[in-house]
Parts: structure tokens; sequence; C-alpha cells
């Protein structure tokens, strides 16, 4: 999957650090437009900074081919950080039942990926477990800006970790940093 990734989206700075950007939406209801338009303002902010990040609407996987649940676990698996991010206004029961299923799945490199940011004022039991069961990072936004910021700079970290030897990387292993180590 990571290569079908890799190959998917438009090369930026950091091609081969995929930042994995989940959220609730529903892309063809004329409702929930600004709910997508947020997460791809999202993405375009990373992807400004050279992050390859990315929406799953962003790759053509058919739902015939592999349904959504298991595309949102193997596009985690190949990334190398998955943001979950929870509006106020937003519907979490999907983004529930997603982050369960990526927390969940032991073949994840490390929880230590993974960032759930939330808006002030949302709340629920699952953001309690995010950080209590799985041990991944949670934070708050007030604004658009503040997420962004909360964002880059957990990826950045993350880079960071992984630059040094802190953090192993994805799957894919050493081979991986040696590639993306020649592109920069």
């Amino acid at each position: 999957m990571r290569q079908r990734l890799l190959d998917g989206l438009a090369p930026t700075r950091y091609r081969r650090f995929l930042v994995y950007v989940m959220g609730p939406y529903k892309h063809h209801v004329e409702e929930n437009a600004e709910a997508f338009a947020f997460l791809e303002r999202v993405r375009d902010g990373l992807r400004d900074e050279g992050f390859n990040a990315f929406l799953a609407t962003d790759v053509d996987v058919p739902l015939d081919e592999m349904d959504a649940g298991t595309q949102s676990v193997a596009f985690a698996r190949a990334s190398n950080v998955v943001l979950f991010v929870v509006r106020l206004d937003a519907d979490n029961l999907g983004v529930g039942i997603e982050v369960g299923a990526v927390l969940e799945d032991r073949s994840l490199a490390t929880p230590e990926r993974v960032l759930f940011c939330h808006e002030t004022g949302v709340r629920s039991a699952m953001i309690r477990a995010v950080a209590d069961r799985w041990d991944a990072t949670v934070r708050t936004f007030d604004d658009e800006g503040d997420l962004l910021d909360e964002c880059r700079l957990f990826v950045r970290d993350v880079m960071r970790r992984e630059t040094t030897g802190d953090l192993p990387f994805p799957p894919s292993g050493e081979q991986e940093r040696e590639q993306r180590d020649e592109q920069e």
C-alpha cells in the first residue's frame, strides 16, 4: 500500500514521509461540505510544509476492491504519521470506529505516530481511551491555525525522531530511510 500511495500522490519536498489525515465527513453530502473542506485545508497546510499529507479520497482505491475500514487500517500502516481531527460540529461516530480500528491494529508500528486532535468542547469516552488505552497523543485546538500548529509540531517531531533513530521507521524499515535521505 505504501508504494501505491507514493505513486498516487503528487510529490512534495518530503515525498516519502506520509501523513494520513482522518476526520468525519460525508464527501457527497452538501451539508458536510465544510467538514470535508476543513480536512482538505489541514492536508494542504501540511503539504505546504513539504509533508506528503493525504486524505483517503486522494488515492483511487475503489470500495469494491477494499472496504473503507480496511483502507483506513492499510493507509495507517503505510504512513509515518496518522492524524485524527474532530471538530465540535462533527458527527464523530465514524471517527470513533476508525480510531479504534487503527489503534487496535497491532501491526501499526507505535502509538507514538498517532495524533488525535479535537476542537475544544468535544467530549467522548473514545477520546479519553485514545490516551489511556493506546497511549497516543491527544491535543485540543481552538481554531484552524491552532490545529495546524499542533499538527506541524507533531509531524516534525516524528520526522526528527526517525532521523535520529529514536523512533523506528514504519514497516518498510531502513530501506525507506535511505531512500528519503537520498531525496533530501
